[in-house]
């Protein structure tokens, strides 16, 4: 990770006070000066400020429901974060793996862990995310043929990788997607000429929504071990 990121996880400075404290030449890295708060780092080095060694906080990962009306930012906008909901330290520190549109809901992933959210979003990880989705007009019977072998989404040159349908009713169903394209879900839907008006999360992996709107817990270690094999 970065070396003022390093800093603001071992210690209760701000990002502009470890970037100073850095700029300054008051830190060091297995012994050398470090000057650069970009400077890649790793855990197992030895940083140290006045010779007292620097040790990163443990990663947080965080399961929570999200409400309708909120968007996955660390700040507001035109809709409250969903941080809002959240009462940890140092939340800047966090971000979401995966994001919702704001009028979407359910299961959001958020850590401060890179590495770990990235086996979650890539594609080639083939992590499967389940959906629960509400249609305009009733469903139409080649769609989960369609979906199965690809789509073309409106602006993308590549077919959707293989989606699997569930039929709850015929404007209701869940799908199973492993990609997180731009308001995918949605585009996928309007490809087969229909049009989502409710969307909803339930899976992420073998991670099951368990929580009230609005709600969190952190994961288990077993919860964030499931993302690593």
């Amino acid at each position: 990770m970065r070396l003022d990121k390093f800093v603001c996880k071992s210690t209760d400075l701000t990002k502009n006070e470890a970037i100073q404290l850095i700029n300054a030449g008051e830190l060091r890295v297995n012994g050398d000066v470090i000057v650069n708060e970009a400077t890649q780092v790793h855990e197992n080095n030895k940083i140290t400020i006045n010779g007292e060694r620097l040790k990163p906080r443990s990663f947080r990962y965080i399961l929570m429901h999200k409400p309708a009306g909120t968007i996955c930012s660390n700040i507001d906008e035109v809709y409250p974060s969903l941080f809002n909901y959240i009462d940890v330290e140092k939340a800047s520190e966090l971000h979401i793996a995966g994001r919702l549109d704001a009028d979407t809901t359910g299961l959001v992933l958020i850590t401060d862990d890179g590495r770990w959210s990235f086996n979650i979003t890539t594609p080639t990880r083939q992590c499967e995310k389940v959906y629960r989705v509400g249609l305009y007009r009733p469903l139409a019977d080649d769609v989960a043929f369609k979906f199965e072998n690809g789509v073309k989404l409106q602006g993308e040159q590549k077919l959707t990788m293989p989606a699997v349908l569930d039929v709850i009713s015929p404007k209701e169903v869940l799908l199973t997607i492993t990609e997180g394209k731009f308001h995918q879900v949605k585009r996928m839907f309007t490809a087969v000429g229909n049009r989502v008006v409710s969307l909803h999360r339930e899976n992420i992996g073998k991670i099951s929504l368990d929580v009230g709107v609005g709600q969190w817990r952190y994961l288990t270690a077993d919860e964030v071990q499931s993302f690593l094999n």
